[in-house]
Parts: structure tokens; sequence; C-alpha cells
């Protein structure tokens, strides 16, 4: 058995798998209204606080994502950030898309498909104006993707690129400004 880094914690993902993470792998994006009153790197030092809560105030070696998301969103409100109503009469509260799904249609190693298909999958969810706009299986998909068993540099770099065409594709599709977006 191979053993969790000092600065790591596994995360328990919604479908039972852990994730090592460290307190720089973690990635928190505001949308909506709010996103505009703080910077980056006020967000990145919220989540490493909340990081350093369970790993060493708490002594947790895991943590559920929803854990984790409720803490830094307790953190957060702390500072004026409130959290919207993400359900709106009349709309869908989430709609997910399965990203290992996505990347198994594109075929082994054919990111050249796979990119296009997500941006017709992310359309198609945004024009039924959704609360929250769930992206789920990332890791499974750059691991297709990439043809690895184990997570490599190769794979890391294919996960940042996924990730920031996932943020560019958002950013261009018209949407309702109270869409959050969540990928894990």
């Amino acid at each position: 058995m191979i053993t969790l880094g000092n600065d790591c914690l596994l995360f328990e993902m919604h479908n039972g798998e852990s994730v090592p993470l460290s307190a720089e792998m973690i990635t928190v994006e505001l949308t909506g209204n709010q996103s505009s009153y703080f910077d980056a790197h006020f967000i990145h030092h919220a989540a490493q606080a909340v990081f350093h809560y369970f790993k060493h105030d708490l002594g947790r070696l895991t943590v559920s994502v929803g854990e984790f998301a409720g803490a830094l969103e307790a953190v957060l409100r702390g500072f004026g950030v409130q959290a919207t109503d993400a359900n709106p009469p009349g709309r869908p509260e989430v709609i997910e898309s399965d990203l290992q799904q996505l990347a198994s249609e594109s075929g082994s190693g054919c990111e050249l498909f796979f990119f296009p298909r997500l941006r017709d999958e992310m359309r198609q969810n945004l024009q039924k104006s959704p609360g929250v706009l769930r992206l789920r299986g990332l890791r499974p998909c750059v691991k297709h993707l990439a043809g690895a068993q184990r997570w490599s540099r190769r794979c890391q770099v294919l996960h940042d690129r996924i990730v920031e065409f996932i943020r560019q594709s958002l950013c261009i599709e018209p949407r309702q400004k109270n869409c959050a977006l969540v990928v894990e």
C-alpha cells in the first residue's frame, strides 16, 4: 500500500473513488454576482485554510467533496458571500454530464474529438438554464484520453487543459448568471 503524503488529503468523490489532493491542487471558482468581489488569491487562501482545518485541526485523512465545499461555503459566507437560490421555480436544480462517458465516446487518445463533443454537451446543458451544471468524472476521463493506468505529469497537463477549456467554454456560451459550475 502506498502511504499518503503529509501534504495530502483523500477526497471522497460521489462515485466512491478517493483522490489524493494537496492544498495546492484544489481549484475553486466562484460564478455569478459574488465572483467579482474576491480575487483568485483570496479564494485560494480560503481553500487552503479549509484544507488545513480538516488536515491539521481535525486530524482527518479523508474528507468528502461535499464536506469540503460546505466548509468553504461557510468560510466565504463569513466574508459576505451569500449562496443564491439555485432552484427558482421552473428551473432544474442540477444538470449533470459524465466526462468519462464523453471520453469513451470520443475514443482512446482522441482529444481531437473530445473537446468539440464537450463544448456541444455544455452548450446543450446551458440552454436548459440550470441552477448548477455538474461535470463529473474528470480524473477517469483524463486517464482514458491519455491512455494511462496511473496518474502522470502528462495526465496533469491534460487535466489543466480540460479545466481551462471548460472555463473558456462557459465564458463564451450565453447562460443564466446564477448558474454554478462544478467539475469533479
